[in-house]
């Protein structure tokens, strides 16, 4: 059965979906690399860890910008027929992803801030441009650093597995409307993509 949205208003616009992609394909660019040095030791894990920041600070950058664009130019409204309840699912995912494309490179920032390494490994963003640290949190004390370097590091890879948990829920939903329900939602945000 297919199902329309008000005329003129089902799709995101040309930057919103820009953002999206983008956004997504840096998010498991970073997942890639975070398995990826997870396993080296040393120098090794020096190079692919800078990208990682950058990346990261990239995401934390355009997450801004498309938190910005969503509140002058809405996202379309969903089809007529859809439920109360995915209603509230839906918006829960889209919030929480919003959660973790900021918060994500917030405690990864402020990870490495809180480490004597960031003397030695300043954050350079594709080895280029400087970055700076968190200021306060380069100057605490051994133990104060060493607790807030525990702390910080614990909420990126909870923020991490919330992650996971998006992507999934986020996939399972887009599969499900367009193979199953074959309604219009997917093609809002993917251009090229017949509408049902």
């Amino acid at each position: 059965m297919t199902q329309t949205t008000a005329p003129g208003r089902d799709r995101y616009s040309a930057v919103a979906i820009a953002l999206h992609w983008l956004i997504a394909a840096l998010i498991l660019t970073n997942i890639g690399l975070a398995w990826y040095f997870d396993d080296l030791t040393g120098l090794a894990r020096v190079a692919p860890t800078q990208l990682h920041k950058s990346i990261g600070i990239t995401v934390l950058l355009l997450s801004v910008l498309r938190l910005a664009w969503r509140l002058v130019s809405p996202a379309p409204p969903l089809p007529a027929g859809t439920a109360p309840w995915e209603r509230l699912l839906a918006g829960a995912v889209h919030g929480l992803f919003y959660v973790v494309m900021l918060g994500l490179p917030l405690t990864g920032w402020a990870m490495v801030s809180a480490s004597p390494l960031i003397h030695v490994f300043p954050i350079k963003l594709f080895d280029v441009v400087p970055w700076p640290a968190i200021g306060p949190l380069t100057s605490l004390p051994h133990d104060q650093m060493k607790s807030a370097h525990k702390a910080l590091t614990e909420s990126h890879e909870l923020l991490g597995k919330l992650t996971y948990v998006l992507i999934v829920l986020h996939v399972g939903a887009a599969l499900m409307h367009q193979f199953v329900r074959r309604d219009v939602i997917v093609s809002r945000m993917i251009p090229f993509l017949r509408r049902a």
